[in-house]
């Protein structure tokens, strides 16, 4: 065994990697990468945040954030809308196609979700969840 396969950073790494790659797959047809996935999912729970909010419930830094933000403007998932209380903030807002995609994107990532996991067993997957959770801290 090489040093590095009981490395858990090239480990989590390389578990990261199998996992995006499968989500990516399934939302490429939509014109959806993960993280813009996961910025709807947000703004599914709550619309109308503002992209500092969106950017700590996430942990993405402004910059990246901001140019993912405009990215899924461009291609009609989100608006960006002033604020009524204080025109220099901008608040973010579903579009029509985004919220009625949503059903469809929850089967994608619930499909994804269920392809990753395939080789494990019911505890398994729960120790797996509980574990990540752990590490996060």
């Amino acid at each position: 065994m090489a040093q590095y396969d009981d490395c858990i950073i090239f480990l989590l790494a390389k578990a990261y990697q199998k996992a995006y790659g499968n989500f990516k797959r399934h939302l490429l047809p939509h014109g959806l990468t993960p993280v813009q996935h996961l910025i709807l999912e947000t703004l599914w729970k709550e619309e109308g945040l503002s992209p500092g909010e969106i950017g700590k419930r996430l942990v993405l830094d402004r910059p990246t954030l901001s140019g993912v933000l405009e990215r899924m403007a461009e291609k009609g998932w989100v608006v960006k809308t002033p604020d009524d209380d204080d025109k220099r903030f901008i608040l973010i807002y579903l579009t029509d196609m985004a919220r009625d995609l949503k059903p469809l994107l929850f089967k994608k990532r619930k499909l994804a979700n269920k392809e990753i996991l395939s080789g494990l067993n019911r505890e398994e997957k729960v120790l797996l969840k509980r574990l990540l959770r752990d590490v996060q801290g």
